[in-house]
């Protein structure tokens, strides 16, 4: 089957990439996007799934169903935003296919079509999006150029740290320590929020940390209580910033992403426990977490749904009665809490639709969302909601979802410099020495 070619860049893309991201034909400029037939018949099987493949799925549709009344999707309908034409193709059929390819799997006759599209076209630049590992490999044994669908370019290791350090005359953090205040030096540019660490050019022990306030345009000492909060005073420098944006009224979206052990659970329950309960600021704290189970999932536990989900609501249980004290008494006060409407936690399953105002909002495990599943969320939250997300870009369970894709990654480089959120990134282990040891080499 021949086409109206357009452009010299050719894109095909899997069916992952779609129920991964339902719009993501438009993340392309200046191509020629092909979904083969195969992908439109994947597609349709997962319409009726309740979860956020069957969104996807149905959103894809009705958007292609849009476009369709544009012009013919088998002649290209150009995506006038990006430059780009959306095509819905025949699966075609390359002529020195090998025999070991089974064309009656649909991953193989994907491929089938990009080699196709290679021998039809051999000057274009042919591409492959899928986040399949194993149909990359089979692309680039066959020549074919296949990438992981990444449209964002956020990658885990680049993000965004939410920490800068600085160095100053050792009579600038003289004067930060007795003004309380340090507006930095020209040349130096800051993001609201981000944390300072500012070191004295001459003496390597002399230094002062601080928060950036674009309001005030200076350097602002950190909150430091001088009681510890429910038990918890911070151990490392980074922990003493995750407390500090973690009490601060002023900034309402907080994101705090770190290996196991690192405290970012615990600080955060500490902290919401505290604006709740002793300070008042919130009517409750609400902790809740995705379910992405790393063997069978939820239907095959036994019981009722409260008693399914304890397995993966029970860490935070067990962080919440640590908290309240290391006696036997602990669960019932905790369960007190529960029964007064102080204290809610439960699956992020039930939170679509629902609005969210004065509560102290917690997302616990927020690496396995993706960032459609974030903006479900943080969209939620109502006046006088604050909302922490939580989590280890390196324990993603989510099948869909890895480092670079994870909406805790694109969040956090989304709310990167806006006035109201902050970021913090963890790396010390303070759980124990063994827990530390395991995060480091295993």
């Amino acid at each position: 089957m021949t086409f109206m070619s357009h452009c010299d860049r050719k894109i095909i893309l899997d069916t992952n990439v779609i129920l991964f991201d339902a719009l993501a034909i438009t993340k392309f400029r200046d191509a020629d996007i092909f979904v083969p037939f195969s992908v439109i018949e994947e597609v349709d099987r997962f319409k009726r799934d309740l979860g956020e493949n069957g969104r996807n799925a149905r959103h894809f549709s009705r958007f292609i169903d849009v476009l369709r009344e544009q012009g013919a999707l088998a002649q290209g309908v150009l995506l006038e935003k990006t430059q780009s034409y959306f095509y819905v193709n025949t699966d075609m059929h390359f002529t020195g296919l090998p025999q070991e390819l089974d064309l009656q799997k649909a991953d193989n006759r994907i491929l089938a079509t990009a080699l196709a599209l290679k021998q039809e076209y051999p000057k274009a630049q042919v591409e492959l999006i899928t986040k399949d590992i194993n149909l990359r490999i089979k692309a680039d044994v066959f020549g074919i150029d296949a990438n992981d669908y990444d449209p964002e370019d956020t990658h885990f290791e680049d993000m965004y740290t939410g920490l800068k350090e600085v160095e100053v005359d050792p009579q600038a953090i003289d004067r930060f320590y007795r003004e309380k205040s340090l507006a930095m030096e020209e040349g130096v540019k800051l993001l609201a929020n981000q944390y300072i660490i500012m070191k004295d050019r001459t003496n390597p022990n002399h230094s002062a940390i601080g928060r950036y306030s674009e309001r005030d345009g200076k350097v602002l000492p950190l909150i430091c209580p001088t009681e510890s909060i429910w038990g918890i005073h911070p151990r490392n420098v980074e922990q003493s910033f995750a407390l500090d944006c973690l009490l601060n009224d002023e900034i309402l979206f907080v994101s705090l992403v770190g290996k196991a052990g690192t405290g970012k659970t615990l600080m955060a329950l500490a902290a919401g426990l505290y604006k709740t309960l002793d300070e008042g600021t919130f009517k409750r704290l609400l902790v809740s977490r995705p379910i992405f189970p790393m063997g069978r999932d939820i239907g095959y536990l036994p019981g009722d749904v409260e008693q399914k989900l304890n397995p993966w609501m029970q860490p935070i249980f067990d962080n919440v009665e640590f908290l309240m004290g290391a006696d036997k008494k602990a669960a019932g006060r905790a369960q007190e809490l529960i029964n007064q409407g102080m204290l809610n936690i439960e699956p992020l399953t039930y939170i679509r639709g629902r609005s969210i105002p004065n509560q102290f909002l917690i997302v616990d495990e927020a690496q396995n969302l993706t960032p459609h599943e974030i903006k479900t969320i943080v969209t939620r939250a109502g006046q006088n909601t604050k909302v922490v997300l939580t989590g280890d870009c390196y324990q993603i369970d989510n099948p869909y979802v890895d480092s670079a894709s994870s909406g805790l990654t694109y969040s956090v480089e989304r709310f990167k410099g806006q006035s109201i959120s902050a970021h913090v990134t963890l790396s010390k282990g303070e759980r124990s020495e063994l827990a530390e040891l395991a995060a480091n080499i295993l």
